[in-house]
């Protein structure tokens, strides 16, 4: 990873702009940074060498394809050992349910994020994906009221 000392402040307007509008053109995104279209280009392309820039992605709305009821699940591991993190991790993220996972410190182990088609679904989803689990020790569901997009991630 790069220091953050070594982003100016164009590569910082650059990732402001792209995390908001991942689809911009580049001749925009230049525009708006102050920059020609090439340096913008070259710049672009500094920042996912760098890793700074790992991907784009199409935002979904869950409602929209069905799945209205969105949970956080506050997961803990019995016990919480490294041979059983792995299997864990891998058996959530092959789950359709799942949107995000966090392995976090505090009281539980995981928070996974998950979108339900119903209420019937979540059920089903905690007892045969998660208690059923000999290494899942308990599972605490929090349900999603609304949601509040962050601000941008910069230096």
């Amino acid at each position: 990873m790069p220091d953050p000392g070594t982003l100016d402040s164009v590569d910082v307007a650059i990732l402001r702009i792209l995390q908001a509008d991942g689809r911009i053109a580049n001749k925009d995104l230049a525009a708006q940074v102050g920059v020609a279209p090439s340096t913008c280009l070259d710049r672009v392309a500094r920042l996912k060498r760098l890793g700074v820039i790992t991907g784009y992605t199409a935002t979904v709305s869950p409602e929209a394809v069905g799945r209205s009821v969105q949970a956080m699940l506050a997961v803990q591991l019995q016990p919480h050992a490294r041979p059983l993190i792995d299997p864990f991790v891998k058996h959530v993220q092959s789950l359709p349910e799942t949107v995000a996972l966090h392995h976090v410190t505090g009281g539980s182990d995981f928070m996974v994020h998950v979108a339900c088609h119903s209420t019937g679904d979540l059920q089903r989803l905690v007892l045969d994906e998660y208690t059923s689990r000999r290494e899942v020790g308990r599972v605490e569901t929090h349900l999603i009221f609304s949601t509040w997009a962050g601000g941008p991630v910069l230096p």
